[in-house]
C-alpha cells in the first residue's frame, strides 16, 4: 500500500503544478506594461548617470595628466625598444594599427556623443478601441465626446423656470 501511495501522489502533484494558468487580465497586462516601461526608463537613467561620471573622470584626467609626469633624473638612461615591423596580412599588405592611420601619424579620435538626460518618468498607456463604432459603452478613459454626432447634444439645456398652472 505505501508503495503505491506515494507515486500515485507525486502524479497527482506533478498534474497539478503542469495545469495551465489563465490568461492574465487586462490590468495585470497593463502593469506589466507600466512596469517594462519603467525598468527601460531606469536602464537609460543609469547609462545617462554613468555617462556624466565617465565625464567627470575624464575631464579630471585631462586636468592631472599634466602635472603627473616628471621627467626622469640625469644620468639615467631608459632603454628604447625600436618598432616592431608590421605583420603582412593575407594580402601581403601590412595592416595599419587602431588608432593610426597609413603613414603612421595618429589619427584624431571624433569626440563621443554627449549624454541624453532620459527625462522623468512618463508613462502613456496604449489607446483602448472603443467598443462600438458610436463609443457610448467605451471605456471612460477614452471616452472624448459624446456618443452623438451632433456636437451641441452633450449639453444640458439651460433650465427654465417652472410655470404656474391656472
Amino acid at each position: 500500500m505505501k508503495r503505491v501511495l506515494l507515486p500515485v501522489t507525486l502524479a497527482i502533484a506533478c498534474g497539478v503544478v503542469a495545469a495551465k494558468l489563465p490568461p492574465p487580465d487586462d490590468a495585470t497586462k497593463a502593469k506589466a506594461a507600466e512596469t517594462a516601461a519603467k525598468a527601460a526608463w531606469q536602464a537609460k537613467v543609469d547609462g545617462f548617470l554613468l555617462c556624466k561620471s565617465q565625464d567627470r573622470v575624464a575631464a579630471l584626467y585631462k586636468a592631472n595628466a599634466g602635472k603627473q609626469a616628471k621627467p626622469a633624473p640625469a644620468g639615467t638612461a631608459m632603454p628604447v625598444a625600436a618598432p616592431a615591423a608590421p605583420q603582412a596580412g593575407a594580402s601581403g599588405a601590412a595592416a595599419p594599427a587602431a588608432g593610426a592611420s597609413a603613414a603612421g601619424t595618429p589619427v584624431a579620435a571624433t569626440p563621443p556623443p554627449p549624454c541624453q538626460d532620459p527625462g522623468p518618468f512618463a508613462y502613456n498607456p496604449p489607446e483602448q478601441k472603443p467598443l462600438e463604432t458610436a463609443g457610448a459603452h467605451s471605456p471612460s478613459g477614452t471616452a472624448a465626446s459624446p456618443p452623438s454626432v451632433k456636437p451641441h447634444s452633450g449639453q444640458m439645456p439651460a433650465p427654465t423656470a417652472p410655470q404656474k398652472k391656472p
